[in-house]
């Protein structure tokens, strides 16, 4: 179960869980869109991976006992800045594989 975590692990910005900006890696490391496109370069600072968006949990009860009241986001913060000349030499070595290669 995804945890939907609230806030971008960069610049700490709301990611509610009906966020359209979320987005994640396969470890559900979790940054805003315009972090992972302006900083991170879609290359995950924790793993290398690349990044989608972050499914949105419905909030309707479509099917008995599953929706956001059942399943909540998390409450628990990541917040980890990334130092953007560290993540630099990552991206140069990487960024020419495609996520699903890396």
């Amino acid at each position: 179960m995804l945890k939907l975590k609230p806030t971008c692990e960069h610049c700490d910005k709301a990611l509610p869980a009906n966020s359209s900006e979320a987005m994640i890696c396969s470890f559900e490391c979790t940054f805003c869109c315009d972090c992972v496109e302006t900083i991170l370069f879609n290359v995950c600072p924790n793993c290398g991976g690349g990044f989608v968006p972050r499914p949105i949990r419905p909030q309707q009860e479509w099917f008995e006992g599953v929706s956001l009241a059942q399943y909540p986001a998390t409450t628990e913060k990541v917040f980890k800045p990334v130092d953007p000349e560290a993540h630099r030499a990552v991206i140069e070595a990487i960024k020419n594989i495609k996520p699903e290669n890396r």
